[in-house]
């Protein structure tokens, strides 16, 4: 999955330079909706899971300018039963500068997510 976003001066941690904070969450739910895609495709549904994540391990590899559109690529790598592991990417200027590994799992009823899209 691809998105295209545009950072706000909002998201900055200083001038210029996008939140690591901001970087995790943006990396967190790309992946996130990966993961969700992938099950849908992967069991034929025609509703989208309701999915959380499990755990998930951002590496900030260089300052992310905020003054450019950034772009953000994501695919599972790996899926067992109701879990899914998902690899993400953001790029500034064709420039890489933070990566993702996350877990997701689908949840049912009882859960405190289920149902919240």
């Amino acid at each position: 999955m691809v998105c295209d976003w545009r950072p706000s001066p909002e998201h900055e941690a200083f001038e210029g330079v996008l939140n690591g904070g901001i970087i995790g969450t943006l990396l967190d739910c790309h992946s996130n909706w990966t993961a969700l895609r992938h099950l849908m495709e992967r069991d034929g549904l025609e509703e989208p899971p309701f999915t959380v994540t499990a755990d998930f391990h951002v590496t900030l590899l260089r300052p992310t300018p905020t003054d450019i559109p950034l772009h953000l690529v994501a695919w599972a790598t790996e899926s067992k039963g109701n879990r899914v592991t998902v690899e993400a990417e953001l790029h500034a200027g064709g420039k890489l500068t933070a990566t993702c590994e996350g877990r997701f799992v689908a949840v049912g009823p009882g859960h405190p997510a289920y149902q919240r899209w």
